[in-house]
């Protein structure tokens, strides 16, 4: 059996926020905006989709963390270390996000070649970019 990841479904805190965020983020991984609503919004590339909602009031206060049962984090695969590097210059540094684990830099724990940086949605959903 051959299968993909479909798509990732977010609630998040701030629609316009998050929005912004993944938008430039996501163009720069080739992904468009499919959907831009009042209540969410998506992005598609390749048969993915990436959906994120609003969430409502009743849970708003209950917020996210990766160390809780549940999702870590979102890993975007590229194909080549320059990219890595690229994705930090022309998004992470040029929106002033700062990274996590001093990255981006090699992470041979996990593979000889895996160079990855790590950074945080507004959210502070983990997420990477990553060569291997």
């Amino acid at each position: 059996m051959n299968s993909k990841v479909g798509h990732i479904y977010l609630y998040i805190s701030d629609l316009k926020k998050s929005r912004e965020f993944y938008k430039e983020f996501l163009e720069i991984l080739g992904y468009k905006e499919i959907l831009n609503e009042e209540w969410g919004c998506a992005f598609e590339k390749d048969d993915t989709s990436i959906w994120l909602e609003q969430v409502s009031d009743k849970y708003i206060k209950d917020r996210y963390h990766r160390k809780r049962v549940g999702l870590n984090h979102l890993a975007f695969k590229v194909d080549s270390k320059e990219n890595v590097n690229r994705f930090t210059k022309d998004f992470l540094k040029k929106n002033d996000i700062e990274t996590l684990y001093e990255s981006p830099k090699l992470f041979p724990e996990y593979s000889d070649d895996y160079y990855a940086v790590y950074f945080e949605d507004p959210d502070r959903i983990k997420l990477e970019i990553a060569y291997y």
